[in-house]
């Protein structure tokens, strides 16, 4: 699985005009599902992600997980991470897992970053989405199981 995780001062996310899962302090988690991924993979993943080690402490250095600072999570699905783009100007999404198969390890990744004490709140698996972000710092991560 791969991940794109940004920290955040506020994240939300909009299916038809409404919006399905906003956070402030925390952390937009783009998550996609490649196949061969699995149960394992989606929870090691959000283990990572849960630990990283990217908020500031008291003496300005990156040094506090989102455990640490009680930070929230807004998870979305998306699939266009397992794209390949070395060749041609056309992503192939071949790598993609299958939808109701990557729908099953989203689920899995979201309830095991909730494992982890973290409040998280979800975008709508398949929908088309509008994604509204302060990114901090910038702080931008790509992330693999």
């Amino acid at each position: 699985m791969r991940a794109v995780v940004q920290r955040t001062k506020t994240a939300s996310v909009r299916v038809d005009q409404e919006i399905v899962g906003a956070i402030e302090h925390g952390f937009l988690i783009l998550v996609g599902a490649c196949k061969g991924d699995d149960d394992d993979s989606a929870i090691r993943l959000a283990r990572r992600c849960a630990g990283l080690r990217v908020f500031e402490d008291s003496n300005g250095k990156m040094n506090l997980s989102l455990k640490d600072v009680r930070g929230s999570a807004l998870v979305v699905s998306q699939f266009t991470l397992c794209a390949d783009t070395s060749r041609g100007r056309r992503p192939s999404f071949e790598n993609a897992m299958p939808p109701e198969a990557a729908e099953k390890l989203y689920r899995k990744f979201c309830t095991a970053i909730a494992d982890q004490g973290i409040d998280v709140k979800t975008g709508r698996f398949g929908a088309k989405m509008e994604i509204e972000l302060v990114n901090d710092g910038p702080v931008t991560l790509v992330v693999e199981s």
